[in-house]
C-alpha cells in the first residue's frame, strides 16, 4: 500500500502541479487512494519532496528515494538573509522556501544545528551556543546569492 501510494505521488508530480498537501490529498483520492494528513506528511518527508514557488517537486535525482537537493543549492534558491540573535539564527527565505531550507539543514546533521523550525518564509535555527551560531551564520552566508 505504501509503495503504491508513493508511486502515485511521484506520478502526480511528474504529470501535474501540486501546490499544497490538501491538493495532493484530493488528487490521490481521485485515484482511489485515501490518506490522512499525518500519513501524507510522512510520505512527503520519506520521498524527500521539495516545495518550491510552484509547488511540490521530486528531488533533483527524480526518484524521491536517494539524495536530497544539496543544502548549498537550496540556500541559493530560497535563502535571502541570515541574522544571528545569540545562539539563534533566522534564515529569511522566499515565500514558501522555509520548509525546503529547514529540511536541507536537518539532513546535514551539522554539530552547530540543534534543531530547526520552519514557517513560510523564515527558518529558526537553534544552535548550542553563540560561537556555534556565528560559525554556522558564516557558513550559510557563503551560500546566499
Amino acid at each position: 500500500m505504501k509503495s503504491q501510494r508513493h508511486n502515485a505521488i511521484k506520478d502526480l508530480l511528474v504529470k501535474t502541479t501540486v501546490t499544497n498537501q490538501d491538493e495532493l490529498r484530493r488528487k490521490l483520492e481521485t485515484k482511489g487512494i485515501h490518506v490522512t494528513q499525518a500519513t501524507l506528511s510522512r510520505d512527503i518527508r520519506e520521498l524527500q519532496l521539495v516545495k518550491g514557488p510552484s509547488g511540490y517537486a521530486l528531488p533533483a535525482n527524480g526518484n524521491g528515494e536517494d539524495d536530497m537537493p544539496a543544502t548549498a543549492s537550496v540556500l541559493e534558491s530560497f535563502g535571502l538573509e541570515v541574522v544571528q540573535a545569540q545562539n539563534l539564527l533566522i534564515v529569511h527565505t522566499t515565500m514558501g522556501g522555509a520548509q525546503p531550507v529547514a529540511a536541507a539543514l536537518d539532513s546535514e546533521a551539522w554539530d552547530e544545528v540543534v534543531g530547526t523550525i520552519a514557517g513560510d518564509n523564515a527558518v529558526l535555527i537553534v544552535c548550542p551556543d553563540n560561537t556555534a551560531a556565528a560559525a554556522l551564520k558564516a557558513r550559510i552566508e557563503t551560500y546566499l546569492v
